[in-house]
């Protein structure tokens, strides 16, 4: 087949297609494979996530976790990996140089720049760079804000200012863009840490200018398993959310 590559949506569209109706049981999903009258149904009618509906069953990370992870897994013959390569090393620059850190909990992932007051979403168990960059560009310029822009220094963090298609805007509207465009995947946040600074980083700067410490507020039966290369069995698994039980309660 030769695919136009502006058509690569289109075209992966048909893949989970192929994938759902050859391997149905690796997608942890009700699936209607008949009609009314006993008639075996199209593929495309299996799940109303595949067919133009007025109202989708499925949130953003439901569609993500019963659809996206089990084909990529499907495709790639394992897992993916829930946070690449790169996306480690722009939180980690070095052993010597981070400005934030990632945790695995069971069903998602949760990343923290340090000295960001905001509590961070809830990122699903696979996501693409643009997600990744709305995520730490919001916390990256809430703790800038906070620390340094509005007491006239610069930022302390040695940052990628482009990330996928975005180029961040260091101005407070640029995380609380950032912030509006991520409400719209109704994820959920995790719990609310600050200050969070586990290495000094920004208590070390903040000194430096002769402003207040900023002392980091220590949850060790958390921040052990932070930075972990992959989640393992015994270690975080968050409490649901009080908007989570409401959902459910519905």
């Amino acid at each position: 087949m030769n695919l136009e590559r502006e058509r690569v949506f289109k075209y992966t569209s048909y893949i989970y297609h192929l994938l759902l109706f050859n391997r149905p049981d690796s997608f942890h999903v009700l699936l209607k494979k008949f009609d009314a009258k006993g008639n075996q149904r199209s593929v495309v009618f299996l799940s109303s996530i595949f067919h133009h509906v007025f109202y989708s069953p499925y949130i953003y990370c439901e569609f993500i976790d019963l659809f996206i992870h089990p084909a990529i897994s499907l495709l790639l013959s394992s897992p993916p990996l829930k946070l690449t390569d790169e996306m480690q090393k722009i939180l980690q620059l070095s052993k010597n140089y981070s400005i934030g850190d990632w945790y695995f909990y069971q069903h998602y992932t949760v990343i923290r720049i340090y000295g960001c007051e905001l509590a961070p979403y809830r990122l699903p168990r696979y996501f693409h760079m643009r997600l990744f960059a709305l995520e730490y560009f919001r916390q990256f310029g809430n703790a800038d804000i906070i620390h340094f822009h509005r007491k006239n220094k610069k930022a302390q963090h040695k940052i990628k200012s482009q990330l996928g298609p975005f180029i961040f805007n260091k101005k407070e509207e640029g995380w609380q863009e950032t912030d509006k465009i991520l409400r719209n995947f109704n994820l959920q946040t995790s719990f609310l840490w600050s200050p969070y600074d586990p290495n000094h980083f920004i208590s070390l700067r903040r000194v430096r200018y002769r402003f207040d410490s900023y002392d980091h507020l220590k949850i060790p039966h958390v921040e052990k398993y932070a930075n972990q290369l992959e989640w393992k069995e015994g270690t975080l698994v968050e409490a649901a959310s009080k908007e989570e039980i409401t959902q459910k309660a519905v």
